[in-house]
């Protein structure tokens, strides 16, 4: 067992000092996670990479809820699913009218068109990604793994328990699958 894999386990059986030694263990592969996830976000989004990995953290090693980690690979699921979760909040939180919802973003130059929000196109793919793990767990697991924490196919692969030639093909599913259930809703 690597060092994160017996701290994520000290941490499931009640430690409370094993949480303050994981931080510094994974702290940069989650800011990196989270860095690739905000630089697809538009511009002017308010929430920060250093951000988005303290929230997710603190939700992971939440010690009122019963956290069980089966391995490296499951803390980085988790992770992505964590940093998923927090994105769609944020949007859907941007997008209530007494937070401004009913505006629209312009830039100084009226010229320029302004473009649908991000926070628009991140709620549609939360609900298809919703559908997609009723209707096929393995390939929404991927797309998490993919989209909200980075990761390349072989490395989404490793996680998955699969090969990289099976993650290849559950990547070119889902992303047809999902494409289709964004434009039919």
């Amino acid at each position: 067992m690597n060092d994160v894999t017996q701290i994520l386990f000290r941490i499931e059986s009640g430690d409370p000092s094993g949480a303050e030694q994981l931080l510094p263990l994974i702290y940069e592969e989650l800011r990196k996670l989270a860095a690739l996830k905000l630089a697809n976000e538009k511009a002017g989004q308010t929430l920060q990479a250093t951000a988005l990995v303290h929230e997710a953290y603190v939700r992971l090693v939440d010690f009122e809820t019963a956290q069980h980690w089966n391995s490296r690979g499951h803390f980085f699921g988790a992770a992505a699913e964590a940093m998923r979760r927090i994105l769609v909040e944020n949007a859907r939180r941007r997008g209530r009218y007494k937070h401004g919802g009913d505006r629209i973003r312009e830039e100084l130059e009226s010229s320029q068109i302004v473009a649908a929000e991000v926070s628009e196109d991140l709620l549609a793919l939360d609900e298809a990604l919703d559908r997609l793990v009723e209707h096929d767990p393995q390939a929404a697991e991927l797309v998490k793994l993919r989209y909200f924490a980075g990761l390349t196919v072989p490395q989404a692969a490793e996680i998955l328990g699969v090969s990289p030639r099976k993650a290849d093909f559950l990547w070119s599913y889902a992303r047809a699958w999902l494409r289709r259930e964004i434009e039919k809703h």
